[in-house]
Formats: structure tokens, C-alpha cells, sequence
């Protein structure tokens, strides 16, 4: 079980509130001068993730990350991030967690 992993030069655990910054690619189509026309226009723009780390597996380079947030009308979202992917730009400790347990899925029922 893996319970540490490490980014860059950030080392996180499972427990810890951290920020997980995306590249996210948006595509917008645009009516040209003629009616046949389409440009397409791409926008590049940095999302930010905030949440728990609730597990951490794999090795090496095909280790992931799952991280739980509370949203709107205090709905859980999770998210899976591989670590290796090219999408995440940088990730932020926010908070060092103190936890006994490799998985924390318990958070999943207490959220309510």
C-alpha cells in the first residue's frame, strides 16, 4: 500500500488538504466570415482542485491519487489523478493530515 507519494518536488500523504492545479484545453467553434467557415479557437486555462487525499495506489509511475471534495449543497466529488499525467501543473499542501488508516473511504459515510 502506498501511502506517500511525491510530485515534483511535493511530497504528499493520504490525509493531507491539497490543491491539485489543471491544465484544462477548452475548444470553442466560431462561425466564420462565410457560412462554411469554422474556426476553431483553443483557450488553455489553470483549474483548481482543493480537497482530502483519500487513497494513494500503485508504484512507480503508474501511481494514482484519488482526492474528495465537498461541493454545492455539500455533494462529494472525487476525482482520480494519475500521478505521471501531463495535465497537472502543480500541487499544494495545504494541510498536513494526522491519519492511522492507508484508505480513508470512512470520510465517504460521515460527510452527510
Amino acid at each position: 500500500m502506498a501511502n506517500q507519494a511525491k510530485f515534483g518536488e511535493t511530497t504528499f500523504n493520504v490525509g493531507d488538504l491539497i490543491r491539485v492545479h489543471l491544465r484544462v484545453v477548452e475548444q470553442e467553434k466560431k462561425a466564420g466570415k462565410t457560412k462554411r467557415e469554422e474556426k476553431v479557437e483553443q483557450k488553455e486555462r489553470i483549474q483548481i482542485f482543493e480537497g482530502m487525499v483519500l487513497a494513494i495506489r500503485g508504484r512507480e509511475e503508474n501511481k494514482s491519487f484519488t482526492v474528495r471534495r465537498i461541493g454545492a449543497d455539500r455533494i462529494g466529488i472525487e476525482r482520480i489523478f494519475p500521478l505521471a499525467s501531463p495535465w497537472i501543473t502543480k500541487i499544494e499542501v495545504k494541510k498536513k493530515g494526522n491519519v492511522r488508516r492507508a484508505k480513508l473511504y470512512y470520510l465517504r459515510s460521515q460527510a452527510r
